[in-house]
């Protein structure tokens, strides 16, 4: 699995919830709305910055940024966040948590490989 593919799916989870905040309403629901759109804006930046830095720290909170929107997700449908209710049934809901899981799963992979990529190395150098 690639960096890059990880960077790919973090890129399109950002342009479903800019979609939803442009065109779908979300950017008139209080606090949510620019949620939303903080969400869109930083997911594309770390999105570059995944593909252009290559280092194991971008990844790593590309990988912490999308667990905290899966977690937002999750806590607004099961309880409600900042007093609104999402549901399973909204628009790109689905989609979204699936792509999500997969830059989770993708960019988190993608961590352990860098980290014990970097961990041989060091190991050759020494032996060396």
């Amino acid at each position: 699995m690639s960096i890059s593919a990880g960077a790919l799916l973090l890129l399109a989870t950002s342009y479903i919830h800019w979609h939803l905040w442009d065109s779908l309403g979300y950017r008139h629901v209080p606090t949510i709305g620019w949620l939303f759109l903080a969400q869109s804006i930083s997911g594309l930046v770390l999105a570059f910055a995944i593909v252009f830095v290559r280092e194991l720290w971008i990844v790593l909170i590309g990988t912490g940024f999308v667990a905290s929107t899966l977690a937002g997700f999750l806590l607004s449908v099961s309880h409600g966040l900042f007093g609104f209710q999402d549901s399973w049934l909204a628009p790109y809901a689905r989609t979204a948590f699936v792509v999500e899981i997969a830059a989770f799963i993708t960019l988190g992979t993608g961590a352990l490989l860098i980290y014990f990529d970097a961990r041989a190395t060091n190991e050759v150098r020494r032996a060396n």
